[in-house]
């Protein structure tokens, strides 16, 4: 769960050690956290929060089926820094 726009929204994350990366590894987890959130938690819609510089994890969210829905400043470790906020709906 993460805080956004004054709500708690269920989001979808992944964090992988380096040698990890680019195996599809993220976007088969991603998917299947989806379909969980849709399937066994009834949830309505699902989110990924992703630093403006985190292009891989933008793609990821996109081959889950998500738009970028907004932007905002998250202020981390004493620094300003932009997310997007991507987004996906159960189709019912």
């Amino acid at each position: 769960m993460q805080d956004y726009n004054d709500n708690t929204v269920m989001e979808v994350g992944y964090l992988f050690q380096k040698e990890y990366w680019h195996q599809g590894y993220a976007s088969e987890a991603a998917i299947a956290c989806k379909q969980y959130a849709f399937n066994k938690l009834n949830v309505m819609e699902v989110y990924s929060i992703i630093r403006d510089t985190n292009i891989p994890s933008q793609n990821v969210a996109t081959r889950n089926g998500m738009t970028c829905k907004d932007s905002f400043i998250k202020h981390y470790r004493g620094i300003d820094m932009l997310h997007f906020v991507f987004s996906v709906k159960t189709m019912l």
